[in-house]
């Protein structure tokens, strides 16, 4: 039981996260340049791979499929956690799947981004970890 409140409270903070980006894009200027002239620039110049596009719309783009990725695996691994758990607890592939999907975000947040969401990656996958220990160690 233990395994799957850890593993659950992963999933949670993974989904909130995610959310917050999509919210913080979409709703808020929280991700836009603190330089006007850097957006107005990103809004009139292309990048080289299409001229139909802009840097502004590719940088909303990035934010928001970044939300997507981070919500759709709360949910996923959230779903397995609560009704399909025996699926998770037997497949060692979606397990290792899950634990390289969060040592990538912890990689990026500690590359790229700044103090709190790397705080709640590398405690979502501390929590995952745990909760992975807790299973496998139980078989």
């Amino acid at each position: 039981m233990i395994s799957r409140i850890l593993i659950g409270a992963c999933t949670a903070i993974v989904l909130f996260l995610g959310g917050v980006h999509l919210a913080y894009t979409l709703f808020t200027h929280k991700f836009s340049p603190t330089e006007g002239q850097v957006e107005t620039a990103m809004k009139q110049t292309a990048p080289r791979v299409s001229s139909d596009m802009t840097m502004w719309k590719a940088w909303i783009s990035f934010h928001v499929s970044h939300s997507m990725g981070l919500m759709l695996f709360g949910l996923v691994y959230g779903y397995l956690t609560v009704c399909r758990w025996e699926v998770l607890q037997q497949s060692y592939f979606l397990a290792a799947l899950g634990l390289l999907m969060l040592v990538g975000y912890v990689g990026l947040a500690r590359v790229y981004w700044f103090k709190a969401p790397l705080i709640g990656v590398c405690l979502a996958t501390l929590f995952y970890i745990a909760g992975l220990v807790d299973t496998f160690a139980r078989q």
